[in-house]
């Protein structure tokens, strides 16, 4: 899926009347089949870009085409189906407690099906095989019937990555996608989004806090300030001192992100016996 902002500002939903848009005069375009790296510091307003891109949030000045069309002059039939060919992972997946797994997983199917087949899987999940193809790419498999609530924090956001993997979305946009994740998990992680990304064609948005991760694993990297754009450069131009400004009065950040794991604050930048899941 190909996507174009011309000067796109937007507005958190929860913000202030008379706070600046987090993201303001943003021209951007991404083609069909791209993988994009968006960072920048905390406040940036990188998840903000993510929800203008799905069509969560709607612009407050500019204009965004996807594929060549303004989903906000579409009728609202025809938004949702638009909506059904793309699937947003935020950073803390929304999963009911009592739900399990192979539900959970299932659910990034729900667009493209009808209203009595998304009924029945509620009570009767009916492409088992495929939760738990989704599952084991994050070496969750058995974990296909435990409920949500049994998991911990890491294993939570993987079943969230696991659902993006059982959509049919041309568009993936994942946001900080390992924030609850150690090293070895995070790049299996990015691994696993990009190859399947590259394997249906799809289009990826990723935000990430982890640098390193960014540069190593996409080809362009959109760095993002106070809600502008700071640069649009393939990853091996994106130098020390361009990193040094993007994060400037923020550079603990790029020292390495604490790591939340099991109600443990985990400092990535130093050695530490490391237990997650």
């Amino acid at each position: 899926m190909k996507i174009v902002f011309d000067s796109i500002s937007g507005r958190h939903p929860a913000a202030p009347t008379n706070a600046p848009a987090a993201v303001r005069g943003l021209n951007l375009a991404v083609q069909s089949g791209e993988q994009v790296a968006v960072i920048g510091p905390s406040g940036a307003g990188k998840t903000t870009l993510l929800h203008l891109m799905a069509c969560a949030l709607k612009p407050s000045a500019g204009s965004l085409q996807l594929d060549g069309k303004n989903p906000w002059l579409l009728s609202r039939s025809q938004l949702q189906v638009q909506r059904g060919r793309m699937f947003l992972a935020p950073q803390v997946p929304p999963l009911p407690p009592r739900q399990r797994v192979v539900t959970a997983v299932l659910a990034g199917r729900l667009p493209g099906e009808s209203l009595w087949a998304s009924l029945r899987s509620l009570f009767y999940p009916m492409d088992m095989a495929l939760a738990e193809r989704a599952l084991a790419q994050f070496d969750l498999s058995d974990k296909l019937f435990d409920r949500v609530d049994r998991l911990s924090g890491g294993e939570r956001q993987r079943v969230g990555l696991s659902r993006a993997l059982a959509s049919n979305a041309k568009l993936l946009l994942v946001d900080e996608p390992l924030s609850a994740l150690d090293p070895a998990r995070s790049q299996q992680a990015i691994t696993t989004l990009t190859q399947v990304a590259k394997e249906r064609g799809a289009t990826l948005v990723a935000t990430l806090h982890h640098v390193d991760m960014a540069l190593a694993n996409f080809p362009r990297i959109v760095g993002l300030r106070d809600g502008e754009l700071a640069f649009d450069l393939p990853a091996a131009q994106v130098t020390p001192q361009r990193l040094q400004d993007l994060y400037a009065q923020h550079l603990n950040e790029l020292t390495g992100p604490a790591v939340v794991q099991d109600n443990l604050l985990v400092n990535m930048a130093s050695p530490v016996v490391m237990n997650c899941r």
